[in-house]
């Protein structure tokens, strides 16, 4: 049994390991997450021991850290009693620890707070000459890697052209995750995204925190932001200690038993 949930749009696939008939591997993630022959996902969250997370790209490849993932993750553990009813609690990724709490209606997560971390600046690396052209950027960890681009405007065929160059410049070795941004207001910016291992994406909590944590650095929001993304909005808050706390909304969709067909399919992979 596999449950699949959203943030804003951005979707995936969360299941306990122990449930699965197969192990998990990066053909496997791959298969369940194609929307054609497979499931259908952002991304596969497995259950890691009581309270940790895997998170896995559509791709097949393991990402540190995700906002919107972790908020996810966080509704499945609660809505599933394993947290014991209790609201507050922390996810262990390996991207670091994240302080989490729930915010339910009826028994059922509704919206979820992330503790994501403070993030940390690569003062070195400024500039990126990308097809030709030389981008101002701000590149910064949230746990996984980003690169903001911020820009007067927002044009989705430049997210499209720049996102996998700039994914996969040689200044990140282990790839980055892309966006392109602006400050609307002191409250406000919008971005648009192109995710690690998955592309154009609708929605992303860590991207979200790192656009606001680059316009905050560079002196052009305060600290509590609204993010516009496709997909919906997020809120993000700076406390005191330069740490950003993340707050959206979670959603299930569906929860899936998997057919003899697609098992048989899944442990023929490697």
């Amino acid at each position: 049994m596999l449950t699949r949930s959203h943030g804003l749009g951005n979707d995936y696939l969360v299941a306990d390991p122990g449930d699965l008939p197969f192990e998990v591997t990066p053909a496997r993630v791959q298969l369940l997450c194609d929307r054609h022959i497979g499931i259908g996902a952002d991304g596969l969250l497995l259950l890691d021991g009581v309270l940790g997370v895997r998170i896995f790209n559509p791709d097949g490849s393991e990402a540190e850290k995700s906002g919107n993932g972790l908020r996810i993750f966080a509704k499945w553990l609660f809505d599933t009693r394993r947290t014991g009813g209790g609201a507050q609690f922390t996810l262990k990724t390996i991207g670091g620890d994240a302080a989490v709490e729930v915010h339910s209606v009826d028994g059922r997560a509704r919206e979820v707070t992330v503790d994501m971390g403070a993030p940390v600046f690569r003062e070195n690396l400024t500039k990126l000459d990308v097809d030709g052209e030389r981008l101002n950027v701000v590149a910064l960890s949230i746990g996984n890697p980003h690169c903001v681009i911020l820009r007067d405007s927002l044009d989705i065929t430049e997210l499209r052209r720049l996102g996998p160059l700039v994914e996969n410049h040689p200044a990140f070795p282990r790839r980055t995750n892309v966006q392109l941004a602006r400050a609307a207001t002191r409250d406000s910016v919008e971005l648009l995204i192109w995710e690690r291992g998955a592309g154009e994406t609708q929605a992303s909590g860590s991207s979200s925190c790192a656009v606001v944590a680059a316009c905050r650095r560079l002196g052009m929001v305060d600290d509590d932001v609204t993010a516009h993304m496709p997909g919906g909005e997020l809120r993000i808050r700076i406390d005191a200690e330069g740490r950003l706390w993340l707050r959206g909304p979670v959603e299930e969709i569906a929860q899936i038993s998997l057919s003899p067909e697609l098992i048989a399919r899944l442990q023929a992979l490697p």
